[in-house]
Parts: structure tokens; C-alpha cells; sequence
């Protein structure tokens, strides 16, 4: 029986909506294409009409889960430039630690990446490059733009690094957890107010 176009479309964005949340939450080498079709309510080769491979399933629902957070950034300030601050708030949080299945495919998928296809590595890639723009755009205009730049990249791995941490010492030591959060958004945060540098 032939799929008419809109449910084939549902179909896709069921599967990809269920990878998304089953890679962020157990990890893209622990999940099947099997749970993830199962997850959608649909079958194993309902799948593959959709997706070639396990791979191309992983790098579309990376940027799948990657635009529904940029998503629900953009309705929480619709007509806001967000702040150096602002971004800081939200890249460090409780939330952004505690929130696995919905939160930051980076965070949730970071330590996997280099072990996936290319293609998963790109999506990876041009969803990092655009989190360092939006905070290099956010950074206050004393600061030189090649320090901006610097300072934006190494916000986005520091955040990255320090959600990875917190998340994995959280059930052990929560107050710790806590701490990682607070010290490295602290020590990003004193860096973006540092004026130009004199020669």
C-alpha cells in the first residue's frame, strides 16, 4: 500500500523526533535502528525507506534535535539580541545538565562523534560553528574581534566539557556537579569582560 506524501513526511519526523531523544539519552552505539523504528511506532523497513543506513539516521537526527533546541531558544527571546550573559545562563545550567533526552545533541553525543561517519562529524561541526557565532556575536564590541572569536570557541568547549563532567559525577556528587557548572561559567564570564589588550 502506497504512503501519501504528508504521511511519509510524519513518518520521517516520528523516526527522526525517536532517534533524537534515543541517542541523546543512552548514546548513538547504544541504540538500535530496531528500538528507534519501534520508539516511532512503525516497522524495521519503514526505516530504511527513509534512511540508507544507520548513519544517515544519526547525522539527521543530530541536526533534527540541534534545530528544535535553537528553536526553543529563539521563542524564549523572539525579539531580543541575547547577551554574552544571557547565552552563559543558558549553556550552563541545571537544566542543560539534567535536561539528557531534550537537551544539546552536542553535549549528550560529544565523546561519540570521532567514532561516527562523516557525515555526523559535519553535522557536529556546523552546529558548533554556529553556537561559537551566535555568542561571538553576543560578546561586547571593546572586545577585538579576533579575541571574541577565541573566546567564543572556547565557550563552546568549555560548556561541552563541563556539562560531559557534571552529568557524569551528578549521582556520585551532586555538589561537585553543581561546582563544574558555576566555576567554568564564572571563569568564561570573567574572560568576556576583559577589555582590548594594549600592545
Amino acid at each position: 500500500m502506497r504512503v501519501s506524501k504528508e504521511k511519509a513526511a510524519e513518518n520521517r519526523a516520528a523516526l527522526l523526533r525517536a532517534a533524537s531523544e534515543l541517542f541523546r539519552q543512552r548514546g548513538i552505539d547504544g541504540v538500535g535502528v530496531a528500538e528507534v523504528a519501534k520508539a516511532a511506532g512503525l516497522t524495521h523497513g519503514a526505516l530504511y525507506a527513509h534512511f540508507a543506513s544507520k548513519d544517515a539516521l544519526v547525522a539527521e537526527a543530530f541536526s533534527y534535535g540541534f534545530e528544535r533546541n535553537l528553536e526553543g531558544t529563539r521563542a524564549s527571546a523572539p525579539d531580543e539580541r541575547r547577551s554574552f550573559e544571557d547565552h552563559l545562563t543558558d549553556l550552563f545550567s541545571i537544566r542543560a545538565r539534567d535536561n539528557l533526552t531534550g537537551g544539546c545533541p552536542m553535549t549528550a553525543s560529544a565523546s561519540e562523534i570521532g567514532r561516527q561517519g562523516e557525515d555526523v562529524s559535519a553535522r557536529f561541526a556546523s552546529a558548533f560553528e554556529r553556537v561559537a557565532n551566535a555568542l561571538e556575536e553576543s560578546l561586547e564590541d571593546q572586545i577585538p574581534q579576533p579575541e571574541r572569536r577565541r573566546l567564543a570557541i572556547a565557550t563552546v568547549a568549555a560548556q561541552i566539557g563541563a556539562i560531559v563532567v557534571s552529568r557524569a559525577v551528578a549521582k556520585a556528587n551532586n555538589s561537585l556537579s553543581d561546582e563544574v557548572l558555576r566555576s567554568t561559567r564564572a571563569t568564561i564570564s570573567e574572560a568576556g569582560k576583559i577589555g582590548p589588550r594594549r600592545s
